[in-house]
């Protein structure tokens, strides 16, 4: 069954491609054959824009868990059993209103947006029409097609593809670095004491941490043109956005 015919999602669906191709057409003077994709980039400003105060609450949240560091630390060195130490700092973040999962709001916030532009770029039909967006390119590459697609169709417009997921990298790149810098306070201080049972599964568990951002990159690999833009221009306001927070929210 396709869940792009179901009504409600129907209705969403149809809504976002008007607003995308109304975006567009604002742009098209300028953007010329690129007015969708454009206009998806404008999309996602709106969004980020809205979520705006959720940003601020989650550098908030970091700046109090960095403040909670040695707190935190101490409460690690003194309680050896995991599920104490846990209830522990469960109580110390309730007493100090501190969300620990405040990190995930913007990602989750932005969750239902992504799934639906990816599948506004997936359907050829919209609401019972054909899907105009499906015919809009990105300097020659088409918005609903994903890199592995495309490689079937010759080499010459895959550019679109790969500027988008070096640029990708590079973002979470920087992303990732500057979380360590504002963070560092706090690292380390979530595990056992030196030589407790349970450091190495934590010392995997940062490992595999260190890669998670990555999977965005891959993600917009096999996803459509256009959720890939979606993606860069998300992962790129979220690093400016957080830089200016930082700065201005620890004063």
């Amino acid at each position: 069954m396709d869940l792009s015919t179901f009504p409600p999602i129907a209705v969403v669906l149809g809504g976002l491609q008007s607003l995308v191709t109304t975006l567009g057409v604002l742009v098209e003077p300028v953007a010329g054959a690129s007015a969708a994709a454009f206009g998806v980039v404008l999309l996602t400003l709106l969004v980020r824009l809205v979520l705006v105060p959720v940003g601020v609450s989650q550098v908030r949240a970091e700046i109090a868990r960095r403040r909670l560091a040695p707190a935190i630390a101490d409460l690690t060195r003194r309680i050896s059993d995991p599920q104490a130490r846990s209830k522990a700092l469960m109580a110390l973040y309730a007493s100090e209103k501190v969300s620990p999962a405040a990190g995930c709001l913007p990602t989750l916030a932005q969750a239902p947006v992504l799934t639906a532009v990816y599948s506004l770029f997936a359907h050829s039909e919209i609401a019972g029409h054909a899907n105009t967006l499906l015919t809009h390119t990105l300097g020659g590459a088409a918005l609903g097609a994903n890199l592995f697609v495309t490689l079937g169709t010759g080499l010459a417009a895959i550019w679109p593809y790969l500027v988008l997921l070096v640029v990708l990298g590079i973002v979470v790149e920087l992303g990732r670095r500057a979380n360590l810098r504002f963070t560092g306070a706090t690292a380390g201080v979530v595990g056992p004491a030196g030589g407790a049972p349970g450091q190495e599964a934590l010392a995997g568990l940062g490992g595999m941490l260190r890669w998670l951002p990555y999977v965005s990159v891959v993600f917009a690999a096999f996803a459509p043109l256009a959720a890939a833009l979606y993606l860069v221009t998300s992962a790129t306001w979220t690093l400016g956005e957080r830089a200016v927070l930082r700065r201005v929210l620890a004063r």
